[in-house]
């Protein structure tokens, strides 16, 4: 039996019949539709959503990248078991696609793309917005999500939609390979007709899997443990994807073994948890960062090791040290010529702990007693930078991210992803439950927050979602603040003035280029952007989108204006200006280096002091092998 649809209508109706499980839980695989119409998706996807707006939810976004970036944060915050498609016409509107399509697929987050392509029976050749490339006529400019996406294929014949639309499902759905899916669709076979079988479009149920350890493996990692006197477990964010945090609290509480986490693992234990010694590498705790040069084990969980984490290859110092992986990515876990223990990081745990039981396994009583003692310094350089300072005077930024940290409760989730505030946050925020934290910081991408926030609260609803922005990135992508005003959706954004690119400027000084056109400044002579700061009213700009805002001059104030923000029913910011002097307290410095190459040659001399300390720091790099 068939049914006459156009292609569009097809994969509408398909993608409304696929769902995931997971241990007994059951979910809509894409959970709505996010789209820009123009002449490449209007007449076909444009139209299907129309035709089946009854079993296809749909959202209109501003910008193709923050479509993605709204879609990221639902899939993340549904746990990779649901998440959102988006639509773009050709052209700008499908290249606009890639950098959220990098971030998704960096992070290992699904997300389902659905660019318009041009003719695909060529009448007229080129169309309005292609991109003519004379050596290749079957060239796109979608091509360019080709390296970012996890599958990508182009549709060009009715009856091709079939296997590709079930392969895109199937990477969605695989713990292993998901992240960016692309079908790019030409404009003509969207709206072309075909007799579809009824049974593509049968419902269907993905199972997301937990495989578990190889036995071998299993009693290698064993061994590596018992003969650890100073393991050091880092979390990263394959423990969340698993679900695998109380598996991890379990593990970590029977075995006395401190538990470090990178950005996307922090929240795999609550901040009070005794065996939480907080964030690694380059932004992490000085109590993370010296466990971590000590340590002669390194179990790491659902992590990639990149950079900050391992602060470019210097901080795991000690001349013995193994590393044993805990990873479902086989690519992941040979890491550092780590012992690879490949499953599924819940699964994994129970199994390594029910062994390391077996035999009674815990570390020595002096370690727990000096990581506890140093854990306990740390907290209360933490209170300090949080609560430090005058009331009535203008914050800090550690103090509005302790204003932040006092009003909210297990409940709250922030969002946030690049600048000055990732580090910050990294060593001083307490996180009270495994799915508070919500830092993308694989990609770093500046403009993700209020997108992000915006498809978080809609996988949350019942949730108080906060948008932490430095002024920089909010210049980037303020866009979908007019989607929430339009939707309904209470997002809260908490926008931070500081007159530039912060993180940047800092990190620009270190390497001796003088913090050279970081600043939101006017041009003063030849020292580049050193004059008055812009005048330049972004709580306007925010208020001009329909979005309530709040000013807020003093510590004071901010602490008023959080909590009528976190208790409205409406999209509303917080506006404060930060106090950036260097003689006010700020967050404890760097407690561990990150790579940035320095200029070899130089003649000024901020530039030849930072090579010379560039060199220092080289020489102590470490390649694990």
């Amino acid at each position: 039996m068939t049914t006459r649809l156009t292609v569009a209508q097809a994969l509408v109706r398909f993608l409304a019949a696929q769902y995931t499980e997971r241990d007994g839980e059951r979910r809509r695989l894409i959970g709505a539709t996010w789209g820009i119409f123009g002449h490449g998706n209007v007449a076909g996807i444009g139209q299907a959503l129309i035709e089946y707006a009854d079993v296809m939810p749909f959202h209109q976004g501003r910008n193709e990248q923050s479509m993605v970036h709204a879609a990221v944060g639902y899939a993340r915050q549904s746990n990779r078991l649901s998440t959102h498609a988006v639509t773009t016409s050709i052209g700008p509107g499908a290249t606009n696609l890639v950098t959220g399509a990098a971030l998704a697929t960096v992070n290992h987050l699904p997300v389902l793309l659905l660019p318009g392509d041009v003719f695909a029976t060529r009448p007229a050749d080129p169309v309005l917005q292609q991109l003519e490339v004379p050596y290749a006529g079957d060239v796109s400019v979608n091509d360019t999500l080709r390296p970012v996406s996890r599958y990508f294929d182009r549709v060009t014949r009715p009856e091709a939609l079939i296997p590709a639309a079930l392969q895109a499902v199937r990477v969605l759905t695989d713990p292993v390979r998901t992240g960016a899916v692309t079908l790019a669709l030409p404009q003509d076979v969207q709206a072309e007709g075909y007799d579809w079988p009824e049974e593509f479009f049968a419902e269907r149920v993905w199972t997301v899997r937990r495989p578990g350890a190889d036995p071998a493996e299993l009693a290698q990692a064993v061994r590596a443990v018992r003969q650890a006197r100073r393991p050091l477990v880092v979390a990263g964010g394959g423990v969340h994807h698993s679900r695998a945090e109380e598996a991890l609290a379990q593990f970590a509480s029977a075995t006395g073994i401190p538990v470090a986490s990178t950005q996307a693992g922090k929240g795999s234990l609550r901040h009070d948890h005794p065996q939480d010694v907080g964030g690694i590498g380059h932004t992490g705790t000085a109590t993370a960062d010296e466990l971590a040069r000590t340590a002669d084990l390194v179990i790491g969980v659902g992590t990639r090791y990149t950079d900050f984490t391992t602060a470019s290859g210097t901080l795991f110092a000690h001349p013995d040290v193994r590393f044993l992986n805990l990873n479902i990515a086989p690519h992941d876990g040979h890491k550092l010529a780590g012992l690879p223990l490949i499953a599924d990081a819940r699964s994994g745990l129970v199994e390594l702990t029910e062994a390391l039981a077996m035999h009674g396994h815990t570390v020595p009583g002096s370690y727990v007693a000096a990581y506890t003692a140093d854990k306990e310094r740390w907290e209360r350089r933490v209170d300090a930078c949080l609560t430090a300072g005058d009331d009535g005077a203008r914050p800090t930024q550690p103090q509005v991210i302790g204003a932040l940290d006092a009003l909210v409760d297990e409940s709250d989730i922030i969002v946030n992803a690049a600048g000055s505030l990732p580090g910050d946050l990294h060593k001083l925020w307490r996180t009270r439950s495994r799915d508070q934290y919500h830092l993308e910081y694989g990609y770093s991408c500046m403009g993700y927050e209020i997108p992000a926030a915006l498809g978080v609260k809609l996988a949350a609803p019942e949730r108080n979602v906060w948008a932490l922005v430095g002024d920089g990135t909010y210049l980037m992508m303020p866009t979908e603040i007019v989607t929430a005003v339009q939707e309904g959706v209470a997002i809260k954004v908490v926008l931070v003035q500081n007159h530039g690119y912060a993180s940047i400027g800092g990190l620009s000084e270190s390497v001796g280029a003088e913090r050279f056109a970081t600043a939101y400044r006017f041009p003063a002579g030849q020292g580049g952007y050193t004059g008055a700061p812009l005048p330049v009213d972004l709580a306007a700009n925010a208020a001009s989108l329909g979005m309530r805002v709040l000013r807020a001059g003093t510590v004071r104030e901010l602490r008023e204006a959080l909590a009528e923000a976190r208790a409205a029913g409406t999209p509303t910011c917080v506006y404060v200006e930060t106090e950036t002097s260097d003689t006010v307290s700020g967050a404890p410095e760097a407690q561990a280096w990150w790579d940035v190459p320095v200029a070899e040659t130089a003649t000024r001399p901020s530039a030849v002091r930072a090579r010379e300390l560039y060199e220092r720091h080289v020489s102590t790099r470490r390649r694990h092998l």
